[in-house]
């Protein structure tokens, strides 16, 4: 197996750009399922999740062909199964996102349960309840879900208990086609939300109120394909921009929107970090300690869930004491263990966690929980005296891109190496 080696306390600063987000990325290639033909998507990540998105696409019966490192051209014409595969989609919660495609193209689909980082329940009863709403039958057995729209789609209101973003997706996509008006009510408002919308409008949907909590579908009939750039990862260069907060040492990270990070850099200005923001690039650095600051995850526009673990990890060498209270995913603090293991002072009491801050980190082996503690494991090695070991490393394959590579041009001492399994030898 591969791990990450990270020899703490050398400087790191530079310059760093971020790709397509992950969370827009696999939505939009779901989406081309609506519009038959040749669509073209730029700014793609190259990681394991879109990897497995493609497979489950081509499982369908669409053409997908990788045009340069960013680039896919995906060629929905030949889809003809509404079936996707249990070995694919049970790696990845987002797989569920073709579900909306699938119901509103064929009037039917069969997706397995979903699966991806261990971070909580993700119970998909909200797409559930919201799909009925507009016609769809529903039939859970062996752990996949058949629907079916015996009498096709007819718009209406959808009430979320929850801004679930998935949920609202599935009900965008899949009311593209419906008979009349959708109007979804609490309607999740992140910037991938918008991402999608943007491109069914494009590809002649009429869709309105993207970005509030209130969206409006009108149906129309057939969609066309559309050449669309994906917009840069906000949880990537939030990432990134917590590391330049840790190690102190100015750290530009471009190629995304600071607005679409707008609590979170508010959050680390409070902490005494100096955020200078430009047109698509912002430069973080600190000059003086980091204070302790609280913090509790919300959905958009609130302090996102994505960059919880990053965020107590700074805390975790903040003066004074933080509670980062966790309101998205139940179980996203298993990372704090980990980090405990490092030094940390850290107290997990029911949804809440106490920082009690410390004056230094040491290196010690590690397994990445999931997607995003794993980043910040890998992060908190950087100041952290001797070397930190990072094991389960495929959890940060499927968000980041060449993080390896990106954080040793910015003069990180950090290398993958592949070991033994001890697992795999019953050591």
């Amino acid at each position: 197996m591969e791990v990450i080696c990270v020899e703490g306390g050398y400087p790191v600063t530079g310059k760093v750009s971020v790709e397509g987000a992950k969370n827009s990325a696999l939505k939009l290639m779901a989406a081309t399922i609506l519009a038959p033909g040749v669509t073209t998507l730029k700014n793609v990540p190259n990681i394991a999740d879109v990897h497995v998105m493609g497979k489950v696409l081509k499982e369908l019966g669409a053409i997908v062909q990788v045009v340069d490192e960013h680039t896919l051209r995906i060629d929905t014409s030949t889809v003809d199964s509404w079936e996707t595969p249990y070995s694919l989609v049970t790696r990845m919660r987002a797989s569920t996102a073709v579900l909306g495609p699938l119901i509103a193209r064929f009037g039917k689909a069969i997706v397995a349960m979903p699966g991806g980082c261990n971070i909580g329940a993700r119970s998909i009863d909200m797409h559930i309840l919201g799909l009925e709403a507009l016609g769809v039958e529903f039939d859970v057995d062996h752990g996949d879900i058949y629907a079916t729209a015996p009498n096709g789609l007819t718009g209406t209101t959808v009430n979320l208990e929850f801004a679930s973003v998935g949920a609202t997706e599935n009900l965008i996509m899949a009311s593209v086609h419906a008979k009349g008006i959708t109007t979804i009510d609490n309607a999740a408002r992140e910037p991938e939300i918008q991402d999608l919308v943007d491109m069914l409008n494009e590809m002649g949907a009429d869709i309105r109120g993207a970005g509030t909590p209130v969206i409006e579908i009108h149906g129309v009939g057939e969609l066309h394909p559309v050449t669309h750039s994906v917009t840069g990862d906000r949880i990537e260069a939030g990432t990134f921009a917590a590391i330049g907060a840790l190690v102190g040492e100015p750290i530009t990270v471009r190629g995304f929107e600071p607005d679409h990070l707008g609590l979170v850099l508010r959050k680390y200005e409070q902490m005494g970090i100096e955020v200078k923001r430009g047109h698509r690039c912002i430069t973080v650095s600190r000059s003086r300690p980091i204070s302790a600051v609280d913090i509790q995850t919300l959905p958009f526009p609130g302090f996102p869930t994505d960059m919880q673990a990053q965020t107590m990890c700074l805390l975790a060498l903040a003066q004074g004491t933080s509670i980062v209270t966790e309101n998205v995913f139940e179980n996203r603090f298993m990372f704090a263990s980990e980090l405990q293991r490092m030094g940390s002072d850290i107290t997990i009491q029911g949804h809440h966690a106490v920082v009690r801050g410390v004056s230094g980190l040491s290196g010690a082996e590690v397994r990445s929980p999931d997607l995003r503690g794993g980043a910040a494991l890998v992060m908190a090695g950087l100041v952290a005296d001797g070397m930190t070991t990072v094991l389960d490393i495929y959890h940060i394959d499927r968000g980041y891109e060449r993080f390896v590579e990106k954080l040793t041009a910015l003069g990180a001492h950090v290398s993958r190496k592949e070991v033994p399994d001890m697992e795999a030898l019953d050591v």
